[in-house]
C-alpha cells in the first residue's frame, strides 16, 4: 500500500507563488510516474504535470512556462512549484502515483488552491 499525502495549499494573489509537495510513504515501485492533477469547481479532473522515475516530465499547455514539476527520490518527495498564478487556477490540486510495472494506481486527498485578490 502507498500513502500520498500533499501539502502547501493556500490562498495567494494573482502573480503570486506557491510550492506544493507530496510525500509518498509505503511501498514505493521502481518505474513509477509521479503526476499532479487538479480538479476546479463544476469541471472534470485534468493533469497538470507529470514526472517520470528517469526525470522525464509533460506539462499541460495552460502551466507551461509558468509551472515546474520536481522530484527527490531519497526523500520520496514530488513537488510543484508555481509561478505567475492565475485565478483560473484556483483548484484542489491532487498527487498521484503510477506504477506502471505492477499497474496500480494511488491519489493523495488532495490540497485546495486559490487564487484571488
Amino acid at each position: 500500500q502507498v500513502q500520498l499525502v500533499e501539502s502547501g495549499g493556500g490562498l495567494v494573489q494573482p502573480g503570486g507563488s506557491l510550492r506544493l509537495s507530496c510525500a509518498a510513504s509505503g511501498s514505493i515501485f521502481s518505474g513509477n510516474v509521479m503526476g499532479w492533477y487538479r480538479q476546479a469547481p463544476g469541471k472534470e479532473r485534468e493533469l497538470v504535470a507529470t514526472i517520470t522515475s528517469g526525470g522525464s516530465t509533460n506539462y499541460a499547455d495552460s502551466v507551461k512556462g509558468r509551472f515546474t514539476i520536481s522530484r527527490d527520490n531519497a526523500k520520496k518527495t514530488v513537488y510543484l512549484q508555481m509561478n505567475s498564478l492565475k485565478p483560473e487556477d484556483t483548484a484542489v490540486y491532487y498527487c498521484k502515483a503510477h506504477f506502471v510495472l505492477v499497474a496500480k494506481v494511488y491519489w493523495g486527498q488532495g490540497t485546495q488552491v486559490t487564487v484571488s485578490s
